[in-house]
């Protein structure tokens, strides 16, 4: 029975049986890898480079953007590249490394959506307080907390789970390295540890979620307030699609982390991995951003400019508060 020391890789799960469908499947992953590339780089060029959105909603937008960018470019270009040449195979390095980033880059982005959340309610709520609130140092410390929490989660889990001795093979059932399907090679009651470190991080995620359900309903009671219509419609129209990606978010990896480990289901687990790390990533261009008629001005100028003249961008600075 193989254990840790001897695993030199995993084997990941195809995502199908026929050649013909894991070209299909790499062609449309292609697509939405490029799609949110594309996307999330055209908005963090538009931000960095106009002025005008040198602000702090913007500057959340650009972090969210970079995060989305290192998330989905953790996972796709490995299963791509295994579906291409139809293989399996990642290196034992390669899963820890997958791994680690994959969960820094998840958890720090929902830390972030907290603190966007937070951001809409000062900037809704408090408007008179939103300078003081929302300040550039205050804007780059809490940046900051989160890319620093993302670091600490990641470390901690990362260490944690493959400190753990593997002994049911080296078969990963999913198509990237991901903490429950790692815990189910391990050998019987070695993974507790860990479970609990999973049980503390959802249950935190869960406040941060309270939170932002907190947030958002005293945004809708204040902007039931206004008197016009069309103010109205803005904020639901901007919320509510913010919600549904952090609720689908939330949901998915709940379910991913808090299933038994002994509940498997190939086809559920690939379909509920897809939902919360390629999909937010690629549609959150569109929900947070390309709605908003100034970052779609921005990006229309970046467009036309082309690469080189976007590359003299002025040195970002929040202001405009």
């Amino acid at each position: 029975m193989p254990n840790s020391s001897s695993i030199s890789e995993f084997l990941l799960l195809p995502l199908a049986d026929t050649r013909q469908l894991q070209l299909l499947h790499f062609w449309l992953l292609l697509g939405i890898y490029l799609a949110a590339l594309l996307g999330n780089g055209l908005i963090s060029t538009a931000v960095a480079c106009d002025r005008r959105l040198h602000t702090p909603m913007y500057f959340f937008l650009l972090n969210l953007a970079l995060l989305d960018l290192g998330c989905i470019s953790t996972t796709l270009p490995k299963a791509m590249a295994n579906a291409l040449w139809d293989t399996r195979a990642i290196s034992y390095a390669g899963c820890a490394a997958q791994l680690f980033f994959f969960s820094f880059f998840i958890s720090a982005e929902f830390s972030l959506l907290t603190i966007m959340s937070y951001d809409r309610y000062v900037a809704i709520c408090k408007p008179l307080h939103y300078g003081t609130l929302m300040d550039s140092r205050a804007c780059a410390t809490m940046a900051a907390a989160a890319w620093g929490a993302g670091v600490l989660h990641s470390l901690l889990h990362t260490a944690s789970t493959f400190s753990l001795p593997l002994c049911q093979g080296n078969v990963v059932n999913q198509f990237f390295c991901e903490i429950p399907q790692i815990l189910k090679l391990s050998c019987s009651a070695s993974y507790l540890r860990e479970v609990v470190f999973l049980i503390f991080s959802a249950s935190l995620a869960f406040g941060c979620f309270v939170f932002i359900m907190m947030s958002y309903v005293q945004i809708f009671l204040a902007v039931l307030r206004i008197p016009s219509r069309q103010g109205r419609h803005k904020v639901f129209s901007t919320c509510l699609p913010h919600l549904a990606v952090v609720s689908l978010y939330l949901s998915t990896g709940f379910y991913a982390i808090l299933k038994p480990l002994s509940v498997s289901s190939p086809s559920m687990d690939l379909m509920v991995a897809v939902l919360y790390s390629v999909v937010p990533p690629a549609v959150n261009p569109l929900i947070y951003s390309m709605r908003n008629s100034d970052v779609k001005d921005a990006v229309r100028k970046v467009m036309v400019r082309g690469v080189s003249k976007a590359a003299n961008c002025p040195s970002f600075g929040i202001h405009g508060l």
